[in-house]
């Protein structure tokens, strides 16, 4: 039986292998930035194509990149900033999940709230690329 080494692994075995908790946390970093943008689109290019939002200041879920866009049109206006205050990760063969808590800083009317959430965010490589296909926050019950 012939042993698998680094070469003749494909690309997607070969990043699963070198992924870790830091290229996971670096995910929610480039989404975070993205939102810094104002733009819709480079929100929604962090999401697979049929991935679903579960979104935290909506009750309508998002299953395609139009219904993401649309969603962020309205979200980014209020100019949101992320801060995780506890995750857990944990990596899959071809996927990962960071779950925890973070807290929204938000702009409203001029003055800034601040809306503390519980967050799932489920990432799937897909050619050679980690994408979000699962976005889940709500706004804490307490």
């Amino acid at each position: 039986m012939a042993s698998l080494t680094q070469s003749t692994l494909g690309e997607r075995e070969k990043t699963f292998l070198t992924t870790t908790e830091k290229d996971i946390i670096q995910l929610f970093d480039r989404w975070n930035q993205s939102l810094q943008t104002g733009n819709p689109e480079k929100v929604a290019d962090n999401y697979a194509d049929d991935a679903i939002l579960l979104p935290t200041r909506s009750n309508i879920p998002r299953t395609n990149r139009q219904q993401i866009c649309n969603y962020f049109e309205h979200f980014l206006k209020q100019k949101p900033v992320a801060v995780v205050k506890m995750r857990v990760i944990r990596i899959g063969r071809y996927s990962a999940m960071d779950s925890g808590l973070y807290t929204f800083t938000l702009t409203q009317n001029g003055k800034t709230i601040e809306v503390p959430a519980r967050y799932t965010f489920e990432y799937e490589l897909i050619n050679g690329q980690w994408l979000i296909v699962g976005h889940h926050s709500s706004i804490m019950p307490e």
